[in-house]
């Protein structure tokens, strides 16, 4: 794949993306209870892989590690994204 197939991962489109998830609770900072368990999120939203991730710290675990958002929390986010537009 070259350098023009790919795609900016800030773009406006991502970066609104990730603000929306913000404005969730997935902020830096942020305390969430997701998969039976919670966790501290320790960054904000970024791109990763497919999807939308944070990096978190568990209370069982105090390693950093990167969290995948689930599948429907990104659906919500990029209809609401379509919708304002």
């Amino acid at each position: 794949m070259s350098t023009i197939d790919t795609p900016s991962v800030d773009t406006p489109a991502v970066c609104e993306m990730c603000e929306h998830v913000k404005h969730l609770g997935y902020a830096n900072s942020g305390r969430i209870r997701l998969y039976g368990e919670e966790f501290e999120v320790v960054s904000d939203p970024f791109l990763e892989d497919d999807g939308i991730a944070v990096r978190v710290r568990s209370k069982r675990n105090s390693t950093v590690r990167v969290l995948q958002l689930p599948a429907t929390v990104v659906q919500s986010v990029k209809a609401r994204s379509v919708k304002a537009a």
